[in-house]
C-alpha cells in the first residue's frame, strides 16, 4: 500500500494498480492475491471460508445494531466506529460455545463484551459523564431506565470550550439479528443550562416488548450545545458528543 502524492489525485484501476480514497488519505495498492473461485472451492482454504462467514455476520450484526440507534448515533460517532464495532463483534462471535467454527454467531457469543463500548472516541462516555447513574432493564414488563440523583453540570461533566447547554439521552434496543430487525425506544432529558446549579433528578424511561427473548443493548449518551441569539446549535456539529453501550442483557 503506497500515498498517493501530487495535487491530482487517481481512483480506479489502471494496469495492475488500484487507486482508491480512504479516511487515512489517496491510495494505491498493486491488485493480486487468491482467485476467488479457488477461495470457495479449495479445501485448503476452509478456514478462510469459515473466517469470512463469521466476519460477514460480525459486519451485519455491526449494521443492526448502527441502524437500531441510528436517531442517536448521527450525533455522536467517529470515523471509524463501523469497523471498531465490527472488530469487537468477530469476538463476540468466537466466544459462541454453541455453534461449529464457521456457524458461531453473535447472539450465542458473549455480548456482555460489548458492555462500555464507546461510538465516538473523541467523547468517550467514561471521560465525560461523572454523575453517579442507575441503568435498569426488566425483561418481564420491558422497561429500561437510565437514573442520576441531582447533579452539578459544571462538576460532573467534563465539557468540551463552548458549551452553554446539554442534554443527557438514552435508548433500549431489543436485536433480532437472525431476522436482522430490530425494536428502538428512547429518552433524553431535554436541553439544560451547563452553568446552571444542580439539576433536578433525571429519570429517562422508555419499554421494549414486555418478556422479549431478545438481546437487548441500552446506551447512554451526552450532547454539547451553544446558545447564540436564542437558538441551540450542536457544539462543533457534536464532534464531543458521548454515546456508549451501558447495559447488555441477553435472554
Amino acid at each position: 500500500m503506497a500515498r498517493q502524492k501530487g495535487i491530482i489525485k487517481l481512483k480506479g484501476t489502471i494496469g495492475d494498480i488500484s487507486f482508491y480514497k480512504t479516511s487515512d488519505g489517496h491510495l494505491a495498492r498493486e491488485k493480486g492475491g487468491v482467485e476467488k473461485e479457488r477461495i470457495l472451492t479449495d479445501d485448503a482454504f476452509q478456514r478462510t471460508r469459515e473466517n469470512g462467514s463469521e466476519f460477514g455476520r460480525a459486519g451485519k450484526g455491526g449494521k443492526l445494531i448502527r441502524n437500531a440507534i441510528r436517531v442517536l448515533l448521527q450525533n455522536a460517532k467517529d470515523k471509524r466506529v463501523t469497523s471498531r464495532l465490527t472488530k469487537d463483534l468477530v469476538a463476540v462471535v468466537k466466544t459462541d460455545p454453541v455453534n461449529e467454527r464457521g456457524l458461531r454467531t453473535i447472539q450465542d457469543g458473549d455480548m456482555a463484551l460489548l458492555n462500555g463500548f464507546n461510538f465516538n472516541l473523541n467523547g468517550k462516555l467514561n471521560t465525560t459523564l461523572f454523575a453517579p447513574y442507575v441503568v435498569g432493564y426488566d425483561r418481564v414488563t420491558g422497561d429500561v431506565t437510565v437514573d442520576l440523583d441531582p447533579f452539578s453540570p459544571t462538576l460532573r461533566i467534563a465539557a468540551p470550550g463552548g458549551t452553554t447547554h446539554f442534554k443527557l439521552v438514552m435508548g433500549g434496543s431489543e436485536l433480532d439479528f437472525e431476522n436482522e430487525i430490530f425494536v428502538f425506544e428512547m429518552a433524553d432529558s431535554g436541553i439544560l443550562p451547563y452553568t446552571a446549579a444542580d439539576t433536578a433528578a433525571i429519570n429517562l424511561a422508555g419499554v421494549l416488548t414486555p418478556n422479549s427473548v431478545l438481546p437487548v443493548i441500552e446506551v447512554l449518551g451526552v450532547e454539547f450545545y451553544q446558545e447564540v441569539n436564542g437558538q441551540m446549535y450542536p457544539l462543533k456539529n457534536g464532534a464531543f458528543n458521548a454515546l456508549a453501550v451501558v447495559t447488555v442483557d441477553t435472554p
